[in-house]
């Protein structure tokens, strides 16, 4: 993409704060890499049998804390030592840093002459909302609650001290950019993350079961769903796996069904023939609802951060307005009084897809490697 006299040994590095999960984020690294083929990407751990395949063939250079044991299953055992971690980095020299921070590779020490570009998912969430992170973890007990609870003030510190050597933040959603100028005081570009909605496709057969594809931690309220569809006696299937799915189970009655993980094929295939997926907690973005929409598939959503961007109520689903059951329940019977057309799900989905994301990525990265001031390189991204 870029070239020059003189050239520094890569056009653009990437920094991601683990390579562990299946998620989201995950998604927004693996697209970056087919826009920046050549870029290693710089992380604190790497489990390969924890996150998606696509990163086998990717060369991937991690920190200390890779070695460290135990770290696959038990990474947020190590959160204070992760600041430490990135800062020992020594990054190649380059154009472009960019950075996919959720927590950490927003701080990765940029070399001399290099802009750095952050792709921010959002400012460190279990630091800066600490107790509505952990309220609903069966997994986090009393005394480790309290003593990760005193280990925030440090992180909120580091965090906001790292800020400087950002030149440009880009928000995964609005309201991200409103969190970023909150808690960083930082203006931002929004450039929504991609979503394959050209892997999914609407199916002609439609089965009479609502659907939760997701990580099955406690923040994401998927025992609203379970809980909603046990006492209603509507059928629920749920995909994914996570620390809270024994407590899920117990909760559940006979019309909920636990999938664990599954394919992506299969998917692909529960979410075009749900009546609806059900998407509970309040997520930065949500790539989730939008995959489902371009199933032509409506999505129950909660009405808070990003699926207030992407799920048009009325159009392409319908908001519910508090974390309650009964809130959750009256959401559903509005859907199923509701005409939602296909049509309208897919067109909406679309608005996400990938090469969207490449267009806004590929510019805002070219203004920072010209070297552009930073409030030049917002200006260029809006």
């Amino acid at each position: 993409m870029m070239s020059g006299g003189g050239a520094p040994e890569y056009d653009v590095v990437l920094a991601h704060d683990y390579l562990g999960q299946f998620g989201g984020a995950e998604r927004v690294v693996e697209e970056m890499c087919g826009i920046f083929p050549d870029a290693p990407i710089y992380t604190s751990y790497y489990s390969p049998e924890r996150t998606f395949d696509f990163f086998r063939t990717r060369d991937v250079r991690t920190t200390f804390l890779d070695k460290a044991p135990g770290i696959g299953g038990h990474h947020k055992a190590y959160l204070a030592l992760y600041p430490l971690a990135f800062s020992r980095l020594r990054l190649p020299s380059c154009r472009v840093v960019l950075s996919s921070s959720t927590s950490f590779a927003k701080g990765v020490p940029i070399p001399q002459g290099a802009a750095h570009v952050c792709y921010c998912n959002s400012p460190m969430r279990f630091a800066w909302d600490f107790d509505s992170y952990v309220e609903h973890d069966s997994g986090v007990g009393g005394m480790a609650r309290a003593a990760a609870r005193i280990a925030m003030g440090p992180l909120r510190r580091w965090d906001l001290a790292t800020n400087d050597a950002v030149d440009i933040f880009i928000a995964n959603s609005h309201n991200i950019a409103d969190r970023i100028k909150r808690i960083y005081g930082r203006d931002s570009v929004v450039v929504y993350p991609p979503v394959a909605v050209d892997d999914f496709e609407p199916s002609a057969v439609h089965d009479d079961y609502y659907l939760v594809v997701s990580r099955l931690a406690g923040y994401k309220r998927v025992d609203l769903a379970v809980k909603a569809c046990t006492q209603t006696g509507r059928r629920l299937i749920v995909v994914g796996d996570g620390p809270v799915r024994a407590s899920l189970e117990q909760m559940a009655g006979p019309t909920v069904e636990f999938l664990g993980r599954a394919s992506d094929e299969e998917v692909r295939t529960r979410m075009a023939r749900c009546r609806a997926l059900l998407f509970c907690g309040e997520e930065d973005f949500g790539i989730t609802p939008v995959e489902a929409m371009a199933c032509g598939r409506p999505v129950v959503a909660y009405g808070a951060g990003g699926a207030v961007e992407t799920v048009v109520d009325g159009v392409t689903g319908v908001h519910f307005g508090a974390h309650t059951v009964e809130s959750l329940i009256a959401a559903i019977e509005r859907l199923e009084a509701t005409t939602i057309e296909g049509t309208d799900c897919v067109r909406r989905a679309h608005e996400f897809a990938p090469q969207v994301f490449r267009a806004r990525l590929l510019e805002i990265v070219a203004a920072a490697a010209a070297g552009n001031p930073r409030e030049s390189a917002l200006e260029t991204g809006q």
